[in-house]
Parts: C-alpha cells; structure tokens; sequence
C-alpha cells in the first residue's frame, strides 16, 4: 500500500531480489545490479538533495518519512511511512536495502525542546542501527555534524576524530550528534559497516523547512536584514555537495572512518556582501559589534519561540559564529573524490531557488 511510481516489472524484479538476498545469493544481486539504498530524513535540507542526486543517478532508492508531501511528487522512489522513534517502521523500510542513510534528526539551537532532540537524535539513531541489523543491510552512512567536535583553540585546523566527548560540548544539539556518532562507530563490525559524515552549515536550495542560514537570506533580500556583523563566520558547505559526499561514503568510504563535508570559511560580513552582489543591493553599512548582539540575543530568544520562528540570533548561535571553523575536508577529497562548489555559487543557488519556490524577494 505504498505510494509508488515505479513500473510492474520493477515491482517484480524487486520482490525476486529481496527473495534472493534473503537466499543470500549474492552472485544472482550483483548480476541484477539492483542495488537498492534507504534515505531517512528525506525532507530536510540534505536529505532532499540526497534525493535528487540518487535521482539524477538513476538509482533504486525508498525513503522514510512521516507524512506525504507533494516536494516528492514525480520522483521515482517507493515511499514507507513512519519515523526513526517507531522501530518497527524502520524495520519496513529497511527490508531489502543494501545501504541506509540516516540524515533523520533534530537540529535545534534554541531551548525547550531538548527531550525531543535526544530521542530523536540518540534514541532515534540507536533504531536506525538495530533495524539495519535485523534486517541485514551492509552499510550505513550517518550524517552527523561538525559541532560534534571540540572547537580548538587559536584557529587550528580541525580533522577527524574517533571519538567524541559530549560532556565537553556546548548545547544540546552538539552533545546528542556526538553521542550518536560514538554509538554509530562502535557498532560498525564485519555484518554492519558504519560510515560517518560530518557536513559543515549547509545552504544552497531545497530548503524547505528554512534553516537559520535559510532564515538570514529570506530576511536580507526582503529588506529585513539592515545590519552586518562586526563578528563571526563559519565553515558553510551546499547540501548537494553533502548529498555526493554522503554518496561517495557508501561507495568508496572505509568502514568505522569518518569524513568532514564543508567547504570554505565566510565571515557573516562577507556573506551579508556577497548576498548583496547576487541580488543586486546595497549592503548595510552599518556593522553590529559583538557586545550588542550578546546583549540582545536573549530577548530574540524569547521573541523566536513566541512567534514560533526559525532562530536566528540566539545565545548558542552567537557563541558558534565566534568558535573556531576552521576544518579540513582533505580527507573526503582524497579518498571520496568530494569537490564542494564554493559559498558564491551555492548562494546564489539558493537565493535563485528561494525566489522561485516561495515567489518572494524584491522586485528590481
């Protein structure tokens, strides 16, 4: 009772292989070449253009969501209802699969709602991992983040780790990502591999739940955005270069590693220019220092969660645009193949994509 677009003979040539892996007959899969991945958290920002790039690619994918929607209309996938809180839907979708990516999760940086970003995102990856193993998938690729790490001190260059330490961590989001990543690892063994990705703040288009980098590109082409910053930057990275890296994992990643996805450093300045060139406006001149937004910061607090809006500029935020962002992605370079596109072109991407699905934006 699944909604799908795929043809009877896919249908059937899905059931064979499932009876066939089952058999374990491996030899009759791989001259099917069928191989069939699972993408949890299709909806959010990565997860989305994870869909489109398996798309593009012409691969044999279902996804897990909650509810349908219509962003899903006209893409070629079998679609199993459910979530990452509920194993046995889990245990559904991921029948048959080869590869599960688990990009499922809460990311949120204002406060109240920590109860639920543990459950979903350590409870929640804790089934994502059981249901892969009674159901014998091979290889899971986790999308974790890097505010699992530790900023360093004095702008050194931040690479892989193997082990995170949430107790160390600022806010609840960074402690609930490194405490699964750790679960994730330690259960990577001979029946299932384990990859870990760490995308840096995604941008570029299909963000239709608008992140908080969404948010501050809504408000400046809008012409609510008067200020620059005096302060801050961070590591951004476009979701569709998440999406191949993330692909390049399960294809090319060593089972138990881990491989850092961002791309290039922009001071918020930068970006509040660089926004201004893509739509064709002057940028503020005005700079906000540091100490004011501090001061600030929990009165937006109260006002995001009051007129239920994404969160912008908040304490925690605040304190992550002023830690270091300085992380390599040589590793995922090396052994992925991953080459990110560069902040300017993701931008414009995405402020282009914004334009077009919401019809917003000042007119020239």
């Amino acid at each position: 009772d699944q909604p799908r677009s795929r043809g009877l003979g896919d249908v059937y040539k899905r059931q064979i292989y499932n009876m066939l892996r089952k058999l374990k007959l491996k030899e009759c899969i791989l001259l099917m070449g069928d191989k069939l991945s699972v993408i949890t958290g299709a909806t959010g920002h990565v997860g989305y253009a994870l869909v489109k790039e398996l798309e593009a690619r012409g691969e044999n994918f279902r996804i897990l969501i909650r509810k349908d929607s219509k962003i899903f209309d006209g893409i070629n996938c079998e679609r199993v209802f459910g979530d990452v809180t509920d194993p046995a839907s889990l245990e559904k979708a991921f029948e048959g699969a080869d590869v599960v990516y688990h990009l499922a999760g809460v990311i949120e940086i204002n406060k109240g709602n920590e109860d639920m970003t543990w459950k979903v995102n350590v409870d929640g990856t804790k089934n994502v991992v059981e249901a892969c193993k009674k159901c014998g998938v091979k290889r899971l690729v986790y999308a974790s983040s890097v505010d699992a790490y530790p900023p360093l001190p004095d702008n050194q260059v931040m690479r892989e780790i193997s082990h995170f330490n949430p107790e160390i961590l600022d806010g609840t989001y960074a402690k609930t990502k490194a405490t699964a990543t750790n679960y994730v690892f330690e259960n990577n063994d001979d029946k299932l591999e384990t990859v870990v990705c760490y995308p840096g703040a995604c941008c570029g288009p299909y963000d239709f739940k608008v992140s908080s980098v969404g948010e501050m590109v809504r408000m400046f082409f809008n012409g609510k955005f008067p200020v620059s910053l005096a302060f801050g930057a961070y590591n951004f990275v476009d979701v569709r270069d998440v999406a191949k890296g993330m692909i390049g994992a399960a294809e090319k990643g060593r089972p138990g590693e881990g491989y850092i996805l961002t791309d290039e450093v922009v001071t918020v300045d930068e970006l509040i220019h660089m926004l201004a060139d893509i739509c064709g406006t002057k940028a503020p001149g005005f700079k906000l220092p540091l100490g004011l937004a501090k001061a600030f910061a929990p009165l937006m607090e109260v006002y995001y969660n009051a007129a239920k809006k994404t969160p912008l500029f908040t304490r925690y935020s605040i304190r992550k645009l002023t830690s270091n962002c300085n992380f390599s992605c040589d590793k995922a370079k090396k052994e992925l193949g991953y080459a990110p596109m560069g902040a300017k072109q993701s931008f414009t991407d995405m402020v282009a994509w914004i334009k077009e699905y919401e019809g917003t934006g000042k007119k020239k």
